[in-house]
């Protein structure tokens, strides 16, 4: 009976535990108050921000003033609506874009209800009857709105009130107009492919034929529909286009739809190769140039042409080539001068990602960025002041501050360099917000001039300070170490509570190793590392060979032989932990999600029975399972690079697995499919290897909710005691 009691009571403290500090992280406790992103106005002196999802209010930057609703739900005659998700005004700020009734489709992608709102009448309409619309966009002139419906785009003409289709061939799984694939939308972020051209007459799209494009399906077990006590006896099925590496991907071509002959014409690219990407397309300063952007199937080359709208026929102005890849969102980066004389553009051609001012022929003008560090985003150019304001990782490859440089060379640092800064500028570039967060402190929002000046504080995340400091958690340190391979490696690590040198401590590493992607940064960051660390654990987190912010060739020499270099980083990790005097090291463990969760069945399979225990949640097993675009950037076609992508398997090598694994997975993961675990559990199956498993019904790759997000750390935690 004493025993039942003890075994009783242990129980119980373990529920609380949980209940307390991991619940408060997994329920975002220590989440700060993320500031919604100004939207400046044109005179660059005001900004308007969505308030409780039922007005739109304006403000004065320097003093934040309120000083006019613009848009108020409750103001409206027999609105039709009750609250909005979002807005966009007019190029000339006479006309919001209000949506309502969001459904989300994939990751970026939803469909929604908008209405066009007259500031000036106080009036709103449909922009349209026919059914949810996604992406509109104002024309320049701010009389049209072009929008896509079901795979087709059309016009509406405000003046008259009138609906009009530009396309007609869209059709599910076959032909979508102006709106991206799956895999586009995935692995080239944008949830729109059409353009106005300057002066509002013609709108140039990209046309997608995904029609030989092979589909994947899975259950959906839920019927979210019904009722909650109703038992779903015969699952439904999500089918939808995805290329995997190697498969075909959709056929792209870019057309201009010209509305004044009511003409459509597909461009004329320079050569025949039919293997090629359409990352983005946009138009310069004149109706004549509209910059097309093409990228090889292998991704190592980057075209931009100029098509003439009327002829259809396109030059080519600039080549970008690359012996690994070319990064496609230096692309976001480009700005055309309103002359159009120059462009600003990022490349990489001395080893470093740097911005450059070029002529509108393509040859480079002036390197405006130089220096052995990574430009990190450009937030724009002043043509006026011909000055670029841009982010780096100058200081160290751990933090990031933004800076000014202007046409003669003259850089002036705009943040303290100190943790991780993110700007948020206005349309006159005469003030913007900075975003500055540490591992010591949660995000404070602050507007500054463009000398750098603190002109006032937004938010401070005081409340975030203070339930930290009363959680008396222990800090993140940042350390560097260089492996047996002469490679300096920069990470952070967490101590027990009340950490005593003289004992010996279990570690776990955290890691995602993906490809440009860090995790080691000086930036507010709370998981469920401050947790463990109470429960008398090191936590670790280093960033291997092939992430981002430290050179072109540091972030691509994992080229064509991906989770090889990282796995050999993440193993050096352990050991360089191993052989300090408080880790037992006979007791470290490895945990990741999607690259990471891959890293952490690599890393216990090498052979050197290093990891004691790990967890891979959502782990890609094989890249030929994988979308085309990424996998591809990387590994190139399974065709081309077959002993590559055999050396990258997770499959081929589950028999070497050595130590406790928990592998887990979302059903309904439209991103890394649970196919990667099912085939992957069989292989452990076929090799004997014992292992626990998560199913987590149909959830996603990111596995939300609160309770799901409850149940898995602490499903995770309880497999760490009991095992590491």
């Amino acid at each position: 009976m004493k025993r039942i009691s003890l075994i009783l009571f242990l129980s119980l403290s373990i529920q609380f535990s949980f209940a307390g500090l991991l619940y408060d992280i997994t329920d975002g406790k220590f989440k700060v108050k993320n500031l919604a992103t100004p939207n400046s106005m044109a005179d660059g002196e005001h900004y308007t921000l969505m308030v409780n999802n039922r007005a739109v209010v304006k403000y004065n930057y320097k003093t934040g003033a309120t000083v006019d609703t613009i848009f108020s739900v409750t103001k409206l005659k027999n609105s039709p609506i009750k609250k909005i998700d979002g807005y966009e005004f007019s190029p000339n700020e006479a006309k919001l874009l209000v949506y309502t009734n969001v459904k989300q489709r994939y990751r970026r992608t939803f469909t929604a209800d908008y209405y066009v709102y007259d500031v000036k009448r106080n009036e709103m309409t449909q922009l349209s009857e026919n059914g949810a619309q996604e992406v509109p966009l104002f024309s320049p002139d701010s009389r049209y709105i072009a929008f896509a419906r079901e795979n087709n785009l059309y016009l509406k003409k405000l003046d008259f009130n009138s609906e009009s289709a530009i396309t007609k061939d869209g059709k599910i799984g076959s032909i979508i107009n102006g709106t991206p694939d799956w895999v586009y939308e995935e692995e080239f972020t944008a949830t729109r492919y059409f353009e106005w051209s300057p002066d509002s007459k013609m709108l140039a799209f990209v046309r997608f034929d995904e029609s030989k494009v092979p589909e994947y399906s899975f259950p959906m077990f839920i019927d979210k529909s019904a009722d909650k006590t109703d038992l779903t006896l015969y699952p439904s099925s999500l089918k939808f286009k995805y290329p995997k590496a190697g498969q075909n991907n959709s056929v792209v071509s870019v057309c201009v739809y010209d509305d004044y002959y009511k003409s459509l014409k597909t461009m004329k690219l320079a050569d025949s190769d039919q293997e090629f990407y359409i990352p983005r397309i946009k138009w310069t300063s004149t109706i004549d140039q509209l910059a097309i952007f093409k990228l090889n199937r292998n991704q190592n080359r980057l075209d931009m042409f100029f098509a003439n709208p009327k002829s259809t026929l396109s030059k080519l102005i600039l080549k970008q080539e690359d012996k690994y890849y070319v990064d496609y969102e230096n692309i976001d980066y480009m700005q055309f001068t309103s002359d159009n004389k120059y462009f600003i553009g990022v490349s990489e051609q001395d080893g470093y990602r740097h911005a450059y001012k070029y002529g509108i022929n393509g040859t480079v003008v002036k390197q405006l960025t130089k220096g052995n560090w990574d430009l990190t985003n450009v937030y724009g150019y002043d043509e006026a002041k011909k000055v670029l304001y841009y982010q780096s990782a100058e200081v160290s490859p751990t933090q990031r501050d933004v800076y000014s440089v202007d046409d003669s060379g003259k850089k002036t640092r705009l943040t303290d360099g100190k943790g991780t800064h993110t700007a948020n500028f206005n349309n006159t570039f005469t003030s913007f917000v900075d975003n500055a967060s540490s591992i010591q402190m949660p995000n404070v929002y602050t507007l500054r001039n463009t000398a750098g000046s603190s002109v006032r504080v937004l938010e401070n995340n005081a409340d975030v300070v203070a339930k930290f400091k009363e959680a008396n958690l222990p800090a993140k340190e940042f350390f560097s170490f260089t492996t047996s391979e002469n490679v300096k490696l920069n990470g952070w690590l967490v101590k027990p509570a009340n950490f005593d040198s003289n004992k010996k401590y279990p570690v776990l590493l955290v890691q995602y190793s993906g490809p440009d992607s860090q995790e080691a940064l000086d930036r507010w960051k709370i998981d469920w590392e401050y947790y463990l660390a109470t429960q008398d654990y090191v936590v670790v987190c280093v960033d291997g060979r092939g992430t981002g912010a430290r050179g072109a060739e540091f972030r691509k020499c994992t080229y064509q032989q991906l989770n090889i270099l990282e796995t050999k980083d993440q193993v050096e990790t352990a050991k360089y932990m191993g052989n300090q005097s408080y880790v037992d090291k006979n007791r470290i463990g490895i945990w990741g999600w999607s690259y990471g969760g891959t890293m952490a069945l690599f890393c216990m399979t090498t052979g050197e029975n290093v990891f004691k225990a790990g967890i891979a949640v959502a782990p890609v097993t094989d890249y030929r399972l994988y979308d085309s675009a990424y996998a591809e950037r990387f590994m190139r076609r399974p065709q081309e690079n077959f002993k590559g992508y055999d050396k990258s398997s997770a499959l081929l090598r589950a028999d070497k697995l050595q130590g406790k694994l928990l592998i887990v997975h979302g059903s309904a993961d439209d991103n890394v499919h649970v196919q990667n675990t099912m085939l992957y559990v069989d292989k452990l199956v076929e090799a004997d290897k014992q292992f626990e498993m998560q199913i987590y019904t149909d959830k996603n790759h990111s596995i939300l909710g609160k309770q799901t997000r409850r149940h898995l750390y602490t499903r995770m935690s309880e497999f760490l005691f009991k095992n590491l």
